[in-house]
């Protein structure tokens, strides 16, 4: 911030706190405890003809003034929308007038007046009386008035995020995303819920991590006095419940990872993972297709555009095998191929890999290069290399180099990933064992080895069907925004300031 911008901002907040001690010296209480509001912006404008004429109090946000003499109109937001306030001297007692003349953009206030419409039209409240609910002594970033409208320039990405409470002020749309965020959350837990699945919590702190490819968070318990990690996944812990008999248990879940961030990854996320007794992953295709088909539709959804591609979700969503995609990506049969012909091939078309990187890894760096960003329309890739896939049943076609896994991909992103699941504790064993192998040389995020969990197999684990899906990448896809950020009230920031991070 230059100091020119500073000094105004300051002379600002000296001038609102002025006021303020203004307001105190009239007697009057700018933070008081509470105000009986009977109807709501919307409530009003959606309901004139009944309230015309009829006595209403309304509470919000002053968001914009005109001040015309012993006259003036105001707008003020609430949750809903924001309605017009007219209030003239004459028709109020002389304190509330002096009150008004007090009051800045920002300030909350409580009107009680009558309903009426202006002569262009625009439905109002006459103010009887105001009451100042809260003093602002920061200006709303941007804030511009010309020719009587108030105009807000609070543009910038970073500060947004940084300042969400302005953000969802200053650019009140916003509120829907998170509005529709919620409803499909609710959308979620319904559709799970009349299948007669169970909610559970499983731990956030987690003595060992597991589930997931990734690095976590560690923290440190004084009084166990041992290390702990907030859950890379809550795999392992459903799994434990379905040993322990549960037959149908979901758990929507914040999940954390030491990862980077980009448009699609945030350390902190939801996810929604839900587990099936009795079922295989052909089972859970379907499945997860009429779940996030009944979740679009419960928000008025059901198609939509991504990077200019029409995507229609109430069709029927594409499946197709991972080899015969990746193949068709990089412009040859490599479903035989080795990690020598692989590595060769990257290094052919320009691609660096990082010291270390295995067989497992390069798929995936051939995948996010040839395959993924292309996948526009509804798609299960299905039948995944076991080297990426410890946790999955090999295919029952006895082929032990595929596993029964589908990821589903849409508008290029990942939305899903689920498994048949290895419940073979032997096998599984042996296939932690070549994790920690990887692990050993080098790979941060290989699985580890969890000895309990290995113990509750032993005990019996019954065919089982697993999903996880990302609530912040369905959200997104659902409101057609473009990055995780938009889709989390407050997502991760780089650090602005080592002294503050709240930027002036």
């Amino acid at each position: 911030m230059n100091n020119k911008i500073e000094k105004s901002l300051r002379q600002i907040i000296q001038f609102r706190n002025e006021k303020l001690n203004r307001i105190r010296e009239m007697g009057v209480n700018p933070y008081p405890y509470k105000y009986d509001a009977s109807h709501r912006s919307l409530e009003i404008i959606n309901n004139y003809d009944e309230l015309e004429g009829k006595s209403v109090s309304v509470a919000g946000r002053i968001v914009s003034m005109r001040r015309m003499g012993k006259a003036s109109f105001f707008h003020i937001q609430d949750q809903e929308g924001k309605i017009q306030i007219y209030i003239k001297k004459d028709d109020v007692k002389e304190d509330d007038y002096k009150l008004f003349k007090l009051l800045d953009i920002g300030d909350y206030v409580g009107v009680k007046g009558s309903v009426f419409k202006t002569k262009t039209g625009e439905i109002s409240v006459s103010t009887d009386t105001i009451t100042l609910l809260s003093k602002s002594l920061r200006p709303l970033p941007g804030t511009k008035e010309k020719d009587g409208k108030t105009f807000h320039t609070f543009a910038d990405k970073e500060q947004r995020y940084r300042q969400r409470y302005l953000d969802l002020i200053v650019n009140p749309k916003i509120k829907d995303v998170f509005i529709k965020r919620a409803k499909i959350i609710q959308s979620i837990r319904d559709f799970l819920d009349c299948q007669r699945f169970i909610e559970v919590e499983t731990p956030v702190l987690q003595p060992l991590y597991g589930g997931a490819f990734a690095k976590p968070f560690t923290t440190r318990h004084e009084t166990l006095d041992r290390e702990l990690y907030l859950r890379i996944s809550d795999e392992l812990y459903l799994k434990r419940l379905i040993i322990g008999g549960f037959e149908k248990v979901y758990e929507l879940s914040k999940v954390f990872r030491n990862e980077g961030m980009d448009r699609n990854h945030n350390p902190e996320f939801t996810m929604l993972e839900f587990y099936i007794t009795y079922v295989d992953y052909v089972y859970l295709m379907d499945f997860t297709e009429k779940l996030i088909q009944s979740v679009a539709e419960s928000v008025e959804v059901t198609d939509l555009e991504m990077n200019g591609h029409k995507i229609d979700l109430m069709q029927p969503f594409r499946r197709a095998s991972y080899m015969d995609l990746l193949s068709e990506g990089v412009g040859e049969d490599i479903s035989e191929a080795d990690e020598e012909h692989l590595r060769k091939l990257c290094d052919s078309r320009g691609i660096e890999l990082e010291k270390g990187t295995h067989l497992g890894k390069i798929y995936e760096v051939l995948m996010r290069e040839f395959v993924e960003p292309n996948l526009m329309k509804p798609t299960f890739i299905i039948d995944y290399p076991i080297v990426i896939s410890p946790l999955a049943k090999s295919r029952r076609d006895g082929n032990e180099k595929i596993v029964e896994r589908f990821e589903l991909f849409i508008g290029g992103c990942e939305l899903a990933n689920a498994f048949s699941e290895l419940n073979d504790p032997l096998e599984q064993r042996k296939r932690f064992e070549q994790q920690v192998t990887l692990r050993e040389a080098g790979d941060e995020e290989a699985q580890t080895l969890d000895e309990d969990f290995l113990r509750a197999v032993e005990i019996g684990m019954p065919p089982t069907g697993g999903v996880g899906i990302g609530i912040d990448r369905l959200t997104m896809l659902i409101t057609e925004r473009k990055t995780i950020k938009d889709v989390i009230l407050f997502p991760a920031m780089r650090s602005l300031n080592k002294e503050t991070e709240a930027p002036d």
